[in-house]
């Protein structure tokens, strides 16, 4: 474990942080892993003719995606979970609210990306808030958005019905300024960023963590020797005639 020098978090709560989000990492994916969801092999083949790549070239980039699509959750753990080693009253409970501040009455719902919720899903938070601070008028409520399109705090603005609903305790905030708010430090967000990698390095290093193994090859190969056959045979072995299917 190095010496990052953050004041608003210790050395090994941020090494032991990082280390419980790479252990969440998925290192393996078997086959029917890769076909939880029913993969698309005419998809699969339109991708390898068209972009010239092989058939394993493409299972291995689908295999990476779904491995990818897992991780993301992992890293809205990191995002929202680190905030429990911040002290000063700041909490992650384990429902209602992702992170809050009793004596400040602030209750925080973050979003990885500014565009990851569609408009169902914003009203239905947006309805949320509204209701606590309805409840109390001293609480304020903030959607903090990592990948926000620029550094902002401002009032949330979301239409119900057609109708535009604000409230100045309903905010949209973005984790640079989130992270001001929480330290004090306008910049606390950057600076974590700046030692990240080289947490992660120290964190690899410790638990000498491996590569990705993938078993989709292996298993496919026992269906069929051809592996775009495989594939084929994966979601449509049941369809009529495919047992016969003769592709190259």
């Amino acid at each position: 474990m190095g010496k990052y020098g953050l004041n608003f978090i210790s050395d090994k709560n941020l090494f032991e942080h990082v280390q419980e989000t790479i252990g969440k990492y998925r290192f393996q994916i078997s086959l029917s892993e890769f076909n939880k969801n029913l993969v698309d092999p005419i998809k699969l083949t339109f991708d390898s003719k068209v972009y010239g790549k092989s058939i394993e070239e493409i299972v291995e980039t689908e295999s990476i995606r779904q491995i990818d699509k897992s991780n993301t959750n992992h890293i809205g753990y990191f995002h929202q979970n680190i905030f429990r080693y911040f002290g000063a009253g700041w909490e992650v409970p384990e429902k209602g609210y992702d992170i809050v501040h009793s004596e400040r009455k602030i209750f925080v719902e973050m979003k990885n990306k500014h565009n990851t919720m569609n408009s169902s899903s914003a009203q239905k938070t947006y309805m949320k808030m509204q209701d606590k601070i309805l409840r109390d008028d001293e609480a304020v409520c903030y959607l903090v958005e990592v990948i926000a399109k620029r550094s902002q705090d401002i009032i949330w603005k979301v239409s119900l019905d057609g109708e535009t609903f604000s409230n100045k305790n309903i905010r949209r905030i973005s984790v640079d300024k989130f992270y001001e708010l929480v330290t004090g430090n306008p910049v606390a967000f950057r600076d974590l960023c700046q030692v990240v990698p080289k947490v992660i390095d120290d964190v690899i290093a410790a638990n000498k963590i491996g590569k990705v193994e993938n078993d989709v090859f292996a298993e496919l190969q026992d269906i069929s020797p051809n592996l775009i056959k495989s594939l084929y045979l994966l979601s449509f072995e049941k369809y009529e005639g495919f047992t016969a299917l003769e592709i190259g």
